[in-house]
């Protein structure tokens, strides 16, 4: 039914355990920051209001909150490649160790470890948000060009229903992006960019049973994201509760949020731990098929990018990071 290992996965989640603590403080870090600061925003907000009637206080905080909100947002949006860096790149590379039945550091040391082998991989952090940026351009047009996905599930009626399957099946792509950088990681490739446009073929080439596979993981990780979203609904009420004015609304982007910050530090490294013996496994003793690399040269620009950015690379050469977007 699916190629991976649910025991694997745990096991590595648990040998990989001050990762697991990091993302933690990092995601219900920035979760923190979203309500303190949209509460200090509401209570500005409130605190304008009092000049004028019901009305006008109920509006300005709500403005209040959504400023404050919309602020933090900006900020952690900003700093999203070093997030990357730090916590996500890192995460996979201490994977891809263990799942190689290698051993890793403990403790802090852990940490340490995994960003030498990043910055050995990819430089600096700009450069490795580059390469993400045009790992998932790639990944989206794969999705589009493989044939026959009615038969990647075979469900009766499959074909009247085609469109929620595409949009089920672009939702379960979400994690390729860092399973192709787990392949420039054990490829041990100098050359990065070579070796994701590498792994992008590998895995355009076996499309079917990573999707197969994914497809399972999204239904796995969406279904604990929703539940774990309904038991934060009474901590999100105990929050809105403190904030100044009443919003039904405040307590829902609240319980999403902290679903988010949970789904991200825990439900994640999960799927992707899953996602990993997939691609492993599929791939072994695979090389490139050429057919498949001229598919995608021709149909993505992203792509053919990633390909000149290979083939210009030269050893301990500053990265170029433009033409990412």
């Amino acid at each position: 039914m699916w190629d991976f290992s649910v025991t694997k996965a745990l096991a590595v989640m648990v040998r990989t355990t001050p990762f697991i603590i990091f993302r933690m403080v990092v995601y219900f870090g920035i979760t923190a920051a979203l309500v303190i600061v949209t509460g200090t925003g509401a209570g500005l907000g409130y605190g304008v209001g009092l000049f004028g009637d019901a009305d006008f206080q109920a509006t300005s905080t709500f403005w209040g909150g959504a400023a404050g909100f919309g602020l933090t947002a900006g900020v952690i949006f900003f700093f999203r490649d070093y997030i990357l860096y730090l916590v996500k790149a890192g995460h996979v590379a201490v994977m891809v160790e263990l799942l190689d039945g290698k051993q890793v550091p403990g403790g802090q040391g852990q940490i340490a470890y995994a960003k030498t082998v990043v910055t050995e991989r990819f430089g600096q952090s700009s450069a490795l948000f580059a390469l993400d940026q045009l790992i998932k351009g790639v990944v989206n047009v794969i999705t589009g060009l493989v044939q026959g996905l009615m038969s990647i599930l075979p469900i009766p009626g499959l074909d009247r229903v085609m469109g929620a399957v595409r949009a089920y099946l672009r939702l379960a792509v979400g994690l390729v992006d860092e399973v192709i950088l787990a392949h420039a990681i054990r490829t041990r490739s100098e050359n990065a960019w070579e070796a994701a446009h590498d792994g992008l073929v590998l895995y355009a080439q076996n499309a079917r049973p990573m999707l197969v596979n994914a497809a399972w993981l999204t239904l796995f990780t969406w279904v604990l994201a929703v539940l774990v979203f309904l038991v934060m609904l009474a901590p999100a009420a105990a929050v809105v509760w403190l904030m100044p004015g009443e919003s039904t609304a405040g307590m829902f982007v609240f319980a999403v949020v902290f679903a988010w910050a949970a789904k991200a530090a825990l439900i994640e490294p999960f799927a992707l731990a899953c996602m990993l013996q997939v691609f492993f496994k599929v791939t072994e003793g695979q090389v490139p098929n050429a057919e498949w690399r001229g598919r995608l040269t021709q149909a993505s620009g992203k792509f053919r990018t990633l390909g000149e950015k290979a083939v210009g690379w030269r050893p301990g050469g500053a990265a170029d990071t433009r033409d990412a977007g």
